[in-house]
């Protein structure tokens, strides 16, 4: 075999490929055989259709049969003797392949650039943590009351903040009118068109109004966006919002808690390990910051369009998670890649840097710290951590673990010896 290396760029290669006849040759004969034993010809039994036979009426199918087992063979030699690895498939070029004639192509790959280490001990590196204002702790705490608020039904007319029970007709400019009776409203949420919750505000129980309202250009339902129609709005019922009282009674009604202080307590201690992390991954992201910026160097495009595929598709999966089709959206997919090659690059740049200084100071988790992973995650899920390990090893999470403790490892390295001011 022969193989040159022609260098396109700082992560590109093109290897130029040639096997020997005989190699082909061998390849031919095999393909010959396996194309034999399934061949059927009128008068021939399956599997006993003559060679001859197989040349003229099989022909394309044994040179197939070829091209999909030699090409990749030869492909992983001459990676193996170039110690090249490509991060995504080749793009294969000027392919010739005929029996008794070598085998050539061109395979055009993308590598992880070579990475010039510089200076990354002692990093210069501001950061202030934040702490925990009191005032959070009460934010949350007015949160679980609105989480436990009731409404109880009034007798006036309706306002921001009050669940309005309404029955209401919607039609769209040459379209079929739609209605809905018995819909409750949060008034001020934005639930509803703004003209219909503009037409509700004001009224009693009993009260009704129509208004011209406008779908939005954006609107889920492509026959509807940008028309015009008209909505008749009837009122029902209003109801106030009645928050609890912030006792210890409430307290109780949380949990394990013997008193409101206990509650406020309790928040208090995790909003500080939440918060702790928050200033731990700024932490992080200002030690990166400054790596990034004492290293420049190039990233393959393959991995940024990963990198772009995952952030699109972690999307469309949060998506789901709140209800929403992702195929029923518009989704202007060379805008998106557009506005997400920059922060998808720079963190393909992040996790190579990071990579590249792991392996510099030997910074890979050994099976210990692995299975002290694995253990804590079977007893969050209350499975046997041998049954863990192995479903991660199937699916390939075990590896994504371990590159997980890396970089987490790579980070504390950092940070442990960067000269970090307030």
């Amino acid at each position: 075999m022969k193989v040159d290396v022609q260098e396109l760029g700082a992560c590109k290669r093109r290897l130029q490929v040639e096997e020997e006849p005989e190699v082909v040759r061998q390849a031919w004969e095999r393909a010959f055989s396996r194309v034999q034993k399934e061949a059927r010809l009128p008068g021939f039994r399956k599997g006993k259709v003559p060679r001859s036979m197989i040349k003229i009426h099989f022909a394309d199918d044994v040179k197939q049969e070829v091209a999909r087992r030699l090409i990749p063979e030869v492909y992983r030699q001459a990676l193996g003797e170039t110690r090249l690895e490509p991060v995504e498939e080749p793009d294969l070029q000027e392919v010739r392949l005929e029996e008794g004639a070598p085998l050539s192509f061109a395979a055009v790959v993308e590598i992880k650039p070579t990475i010039e280490l510089g200076s990354y001990v002692g990093l210069a590196v501001q950061h202030t943590p934040k702490p925990l204002a009191d005032e959070e702790v009460e934010e949350v705490l007015g949160q679980l009351r609105e989480r436990h608020a009731e409404y109880r039904a009034v007798e006036r007319p309706a306002d921001l903040g009050d669940l309005a029970i309404v029955d209401y007709t919607l039609t769209p400019e040459g379209m079929e009118p739609r209605a809905e009776t018995g819909y409750g409203i949060v008034l001020g949420q934005g639930a509803v068109m703004p003209e219909i919750e503009e037409a509700v505000i004001g009224l009693g129980p009993g009260g009704s109004r129509q208004t011209r309202v406008r779908f939005p250009d954006d609107h889920r339902n492509e026959a509807l966006r940008g028309r015009a129609g008209e909505a008749a709005v009837s009122v029902k019922e209003v109801k106030e919002k009645v928050l609890p009282p912030l006792d210890d009674d409430f307290a109780k009604g949380m949990g394990p808690f013997e008193s409101l202080e206990g509650l406020r307590a309790e928040l208090r201690k995790d909003l500080e390990t939440r918060r702790a992390r928050e200033n731990r991954r700024a932490l992080e992201d200002a030690v990166v910051e400054a790596l990034l910026a004492g290293h420049g160097f190039q990233v393959p495009d393959a991995l940024v369009l990963r990198q772009v595929g995952h952030q699109i598709e972690h999307t469309r999966e949060r998506l789901r998670q709140q209800g929403v089709d992702p195929d029923r959206l518009p989704w202007d997919y060379p805008k998106l890649l557009e506005e997400m090659r920059p922060g998808a690059e720079r963190a393909v740049r992040r996790s190579l840097l990071l990579e590249a200084i792991a392996e510099k100071e030997g910074l890979a988790p050994g099976e210990p710290h692995v299975d002290a992973e694995v253990e804590k995650i079977a007893q969050a899920s209350q499975r046997p951590a041998a049954a863990v390990r192995s479903m991660m090893e199937k699916s390939g999470d075990l590896d994504t673990l371990r590159l997980s403790l890396r970089e987490s490892r790579t980070l504390a390295f950092l940070i442990e010896r960067a000269r970090i001011t307030s």
